[in-house]
Formats: C-alpha cells, sequence, structure tokens
C-alpha cells in the first residue's frame, strides 16, 4: 500500500528520523495558515508547496512550487489543488492533486555547504536480503543515476539474521563523505530509518534528496513509503493512511468483493483460482497469440456471487476481446463455479465477447453439464493446451 509523503513523513518521526516539517492542507486558507504557523515557529520566509499523489516526479510535472510569503503560499496552493499533474510515473492520463504539503524551508544559509544524497531501504529479490542503497547523487531520478554514474551508487546487504548492524551504518555515512557533527548525525538517521522500516513492515522506504544542511544536520527533505499490504492487521492505525482517490476505481471494487485483481494492457480477460494458476494462465495467454487484460484471482472460497463480481470487473475494459475462465477444483468446487457464470450472464445480460471456460477438478462433470443445459454461448475447454488454441481461434 502506497501512502503519501506526509504520512510517511509522520512513520519516520515516530522514530526520531528528522525530517522537514511541514503539514498537509486541502484548501488555499489552509495553506496560509499553515504557512504563518511555519513563520511563527522557525521565522522562515521561503515555504515550498507539493502536491501529494502516489507518484515521483512530482517537480518535473510542476508539482513543487517554492513560495515567499503566507499569501503566496495560498496562491500557489490554490493552483495546485485541483491540477491533473502529469509526471513518467503516472503515465498520461495523469493524477488530480487532492492534497499539498506547506513545508519551511531547509535550504537556508550558504548554499555551498549543502549537500544532498539518496538512500533507500527495500528487499532485494535476488539476493533475498533487504538491502540499504544510497548515493552521494541525490535530488535527481536515481535511475539517471544508475544509467550515468553507477560508481556513485553503494549498497549495503543488510544481515537477514539480525538486523543492520552499526558498523555498516557507520560505513554509509563514510562513504558519503561525512566526518564530523554530520558523520555522527547521519548514523543516528540511518538507525531511525532502519526502526521505521522494520516496526511498520514496510516494502519500501526512500528519501531523496536527504539534506545535509549547512550545519550538518540531516534530515529527510522527501519520504516514499509503501508498506506490505499482507501485514496491515498487525497494523490498524495504518488503514486510515489509504487514500483510495489514488488507487484504480476498478482494483478497489475489486477488493471490496474480495478478489485479487490487478489490470494489465492486454485484450484477454482472465479469472482464475490461485496465484500460480493465475500466472501460468497469462503464461497461457501470452503464448496463444494474445495479451492478458489482467490478473483476477477468484481465490479458493469462489462462489456463484464471487464469480460475477469478476465477470463485471473484466468487462468494465473496454479492450478486452475474449475471456478465458481457468478453474481447477480443489478446494473450490467447480459446480459453484459453473452456477457463478450462468448467474453472470443472466444480471449483466448480453456478453458479447467469446468466454473460453475450462474447469477441472472437484465436480468438474457437474459442472459441464450445468453449462450444456444452460444454453450459454460458452467455450468449453479441456486441457492449457486445448484452452489456447480455442483463445487464438477467439480472437482471430
Amino acid at each position: 500500500m502506497n501512502i503519501h509523503e506526509y504520512q510517511g513523513k509522520s512513520i519516520l518521526q515516530a522514530h526520531g528520523v528528522p525530517v522537514q516539517e511541514g503539514f498537509v492542507a486541502e484548501t488555499a486558507g489552509q495553506a496560509k495558515m499553515i504557512a504563518e504557523e511555519l513563520q511563527k515557529k522557525y521565522g522562515t520566509e521561503v515555504f515550498v508547496i507539493k502536491a501529494q499523489i502516489h507518484a515521483g516526479g512530482r517537480g518535473k510535472g510542476g508539482g513543487v512550487k517554492i513560495a515567499r510569503s503566507p499569501d503566496e503560499a495560498a496562491e500557489v496552493a490554490s493552483r495546485i489543488l485541483g491540477m491533473t499533474l502529469v509526471t513518467p510515473q503516472t503515465g498520461p492520463a495523469g493524477k488530480v492533486v487532492h492534497k499539498v504539503l506547506v513545508a519551511r524551508d531547509v535550504y537556508y544559509k550558504g548554499e555551498s555547504d549543502i549537500r544532498e544524497f539518496y538512500m533507500s531501504i527495500l528487499l532485494d529479490r535476488k539476493k533475498s536480503a533487504y538491502v540499504v542503497v544510497y548515493s552521494t547523487e541525490g535530488g535527481m531520478d536515481i535511475e539517471e543515476v544508475a544509467a550515468s554514474k553507477p560508481d556513485a551508487i553503494f549498497t549495503e546487504v543488510v544481515d537477514s539474521s539480525c538486523c543492520l548492524h552499526e558498523f555498516q551504518m557507520r560505513t554509509i555515512a563514510s562513504n558519503l563523505g561525512l566526518h564530523g557533527k554530520a558523520y555522527r548525525e547521519m548514523t543516528d538517521f540511518i538507525r531511525g530509518l532502519w526502526e521505521s522500516f522494520v516496526s511498520s513492515d514496510a516494502s519500501l522506504i526512500e528519501i531523496n534528496p536527504l539534506l545535509k544542511t549547512s550545519d550538518d544536520k540531516v534530515l529527510a527533505v522527501d519520504c516514499k513509503v509503501s508498506l506490505d499490504d499482507n501485514a496491515l492487521y498487525r497494523h490498524p492505525e495504518f488503514e486510515a493512511m489509504r487514500d483510495l482517490n489514488e488507487e484504480d476505481p476498478t482494483e478497489v471494487e475489486a477488493g471490496a468483493s474480495n478478489l485479487n485483481y490487478v489490470k494489465l494492457d492486454g485484450d484477454v480477460g482472465c479469472m482464475v483460482n490461485g496465484a500460480g494458476l493465475a500466472m501460468a494462465t497469462m503464461d497461457l495467454i501470452q503464448l496463444s497469440g494474445g495479451r492478458p487484460a489482467n490478473f483476477l484471482d477468484v481465490g479458493g472460497g469462489a462462489n456463484a456471487k464471487t464469480v460475477e463480481a469478476g465477470f463485471r470487473i473484466i468487462l468494465k475494459d473496454p479492450n478486452v476481446r475474449a475471456i478465458l475462465i481457468n478453474i481447477f477444483g480443489g478446494i473450490v468446487r467447480c459446480d459453484r463455479v459453473a452456477e457463478g457464470i450462468i448467474e453472470a450472464y443472466k444480471s449483466i445480460g448480453n456478453i458479447n465477447v467469446p468466454v473460453i471456460v475450462r474447469l477441472q477438478g472437484t465436480n468438474a462433470i457437474e459442472a459441464k453439464e450445468l453449462i450444456d443445459r444452460s444454453g450459454l454461448k460458452v467455450i468449453a475447454a479441456s486441457t492449457f493446451s486445448d484452452a489456447a488454441g480455442k483463445v487464438r481461434a477467439a480472437l482471430n
């Protein structure tokens, strides 16, 4: 689950990690009040107004602006709020901005003493371990750094049996070229960052830029946090951080029906029970000459209601030219799936794309009889290769 910058910073602050302080606003009036409070507290005359969306590259898209007074903060916020922000990570459709973060200026005094770094903690699946990725080249896209200056990127592998060791934190601070107060501040920062990552069951924490100020303080100017959905039961306080405006509406609807759904850009919709079978089915579609339009796992407890919900969700995609239903009846009964298919046809009405159905396992014979008696225009398949051939024929 992705969360906004201001929410990620609240998690860091709970573990003593210094951040660029600011508060979220949903109106221009709120932005002005926040700027006034920051001015009273810090004496700052410069404010940063940041669009809050679940995507990077906000500055390049016009979603990060400077204001030099509370009145200007309100004016800038009014321009950003409601805009459709397009960045390399949003795609051409962009995302509508509903909130802005009004933050204090931290680039004070002599800019020659300021340094920007990059740091992230994430899972490296090849190493089967968490890693700290960091660089002296902060404040820019890390992908560009990797392409142009690969030697500027360092990696510290976390001991999977324990934690991130103190000597590793000191190594990171040394590789970033820090010493004295800044060195000590950086090791403290890394310690708090690691504690934030572990305690929140995060899958990613990325700080870019990580700033060393002119007076050798170290703090997070920006923050991207992704939380592990499977661990949310341990963090009920994080549930309120979910912003449905930032998620695909179809995926939200699927979640409400307890369906695991991910929209893709293909032309063959698929409905499967079990993640492994779903992945194999997507390969099958690709090998048959089509492209999967979605990942949809109805789960082991599929019934008529969930199957009908799955049908409705798949058919909302205008790119779908055929649907493949591939069910193995282990826990789930094939006749229940067949009942769901029949009910979906009756409820939805005219389904004007070919539907290929492969039902194998528990009560597969009864399922076939139900579909045969229904008189539906369904193409039956018995094996994987048979289903692939019929998907190919349907597309042609």
